[in-house]
């Protein structure tokens, strides 16, 4: 378990620590935002007690949500448009290349 939740767990979660912690993360709260994050973090720092609790022994861990091993399509050798099909689309070109407005000074 990560060291910042194991700290957690041991303290009483007020006003102070919400406020240092929005210090730190430069963070600005009004009071009843204040409030509203004392309570979420409460409530978050249950879950992660209650999540102790669970007996994980012998429980294997999910390393991929699927069974799927290469999704990836073979990567094959297509059909194209030819040049002067995509110049056709250019509203400036030189019969090679796009004509495009300079965008680099140096």
């Amino acid at each position: 378990m990560p060291r910042f939740l194991l700290f957690l767990l041991d303290m009483n979660i007020d006003a102070k620590m919400v406020d240092t912690l929005a210090h730190l993360a430069r963070l600005r709260f009004d009071d009843a935002e204040r409030e509203s994050i004392r309570t979420d973090m409460e409530s978050m720092v249950a879950f992660v007690e209650k999540l102790q609790t669970v007996d994980t022994m012998g429980v294997e861990p999910l390393l991929f949500i699927s069974d799927a091993a290469n999704v990836f399509r073979e990567d094959t050798v297509q059909g194209s448009v030819s040049r002067s099909e995509a110049l056709l689309n250019s509203p400036v070109n030189d019969a090679v290349f796009f004509k495009v407005p300079k965008v680099i000074r140096k």
